[in-house]
């Protein structure tokens, strides 16, 4: 797919190639071409020019559609930089083609980056040891789990020597307005901004998951402290005493802010961390169930699967093993209500 400007004088085109995997998030994929043609539209320059590379035409991104219109993989060598793109079962999706075509593009000293789910390709590859790098919040705990060596950061995107990443959503078009304010200027890069109705470009160490300023309150911060010291003890439980008096709060106090905020009491917000952890854990990793039980603070397999079916409504084998599309979407889905007697 290559774009069509109002190219009134020469220039030199960047070339920009995308990977499609299976799976791929949609809107990231396309936040970040409109950024480049809406820069050839305002500079009518052609600035940019990008080509998409699938294993197969018609790749369906995650939401059911797919493109027509794609390159051969020796495109991709002309490329200036080029990006994977991934999104859900990311790992499944980087078939061994693609992990050689990656390692030919990185051997040929191609400048890589990925949006969003897309940088686990790159490390599944062997080509982010050593480096930074940025994906979506969701699969970041499965991510560091899998891949020891590879620095992830909640940021929203990551710009490291010659790897350009970046976590889901709209992200993809800061990391690419930050990509031509470096190459053509502020000016260019914020009316593109002002054209998408943004309200400014987001830096890179913006953190993705932001707190909801409607819902803080007295005492929030100590709601906030709280979540965090569970977020940092998801594998060795900590008991609601223990973050309580961390905090430091009583225990009566603790609940009732919990109760105020988030709806839930602690245990069960404390427990719902725990399993939102392990489902990224059976989705993107090889880990065994067992060894998923130990990681998420669990003593037993039993109590573990007891307490997934209770809040996902299947077990945590069947989160490997859908059976038709519906299913597969249910698997795909958030989770239900906490039993209290499941938690802790």
């Amino acid at each position: 797919m290559q774009n069509q400007t109002h190219k009134s004088q020469p220039y030199h085109t960047q070339k920009i190639g995308f990977i499609l995997l299976h799976g791929f998030t949609m809107i990231t994929f396309a936040s970040a071409v409109d950024v480049l043609r809406m820069a050839n539209y305002l500079s009518q320059k052609e600035l940019y020019s990008w080509y998409i590379y699938q294993e197969e035409n018609g790749t369906p991104a995650s939401n059911g559609l797919g493109l027509q219109d794609s390159v051969d993989a020796e495109a991709l060598f002309d490329c200036d930089m080029v990006f994977v793109c991934g999104g859900v079962e990311v790992q499944k999706a980087t078939t061994p083609t693609i992990k050689t075509l990656l390692k030919q593009l990185d051997h040929q000293g191609m400048v890589l980056g990925s949006l969003c789910n897309g940088s686990v390709a790159l490390a599944s590859a062997k080509l982010m040891d050593g480096y930074k790098a940025s994906l979506h919040w969701e699969a970041l705990s499965a991510a560091k789990e899998a891949f020891y060596k590879v620095e992830f950061s909640e940021q929203l995107y990551t710009i490291d020597r010659n790897r350009y990443t970046c976590a889901g959503g709209t992200a993809s078009m800061d990391m690419m307005l930050h990509l031509i304010r470096l190459k053509h200027g502020k000016t260019l890069a914020t009316a593109v901004a002002q054209q998408f109705v943004m309200d400014r470009i987001r830096d890179a160490s913006t953190t993705q998951y932001m707190t909801h300023t409607e819902i803080i309150g007295p005492g929030y911060e100590y709601v906030q402290t709280a979540i965090e010291l569970m977020q940092a003890n998801l594998d060795e439980v900590l008991s609601m005493q223990e973050i309580a008096e961390l905090i430091p709060l009583s225990l009566r106090q603790m609940e009732r802010l919990f109760k105020r905020y988030c709806h839930v009491s602690p245990a069960q917000y404390y427990l719902r961390l725990r399993l939102q952890r392990a489902k990224e854990l059976l989705a993107q990793t090889s880990m065994s169930v067992m060894q998923v039980t130990v990681a998420c603070g669990f003593s037993t397999s039993s109590h573990f699967s007891k307490a997934y079916r209770n809040y996902y409504g299947y077990s945590p084998r069947d989160q490997r093993k859908p059976i038709d599309p519906e299913y597969t979407y249910r698997i795909s889905g958030s989770g239900g209500v906490i039993n209290s007697d499941l938690c802790g």
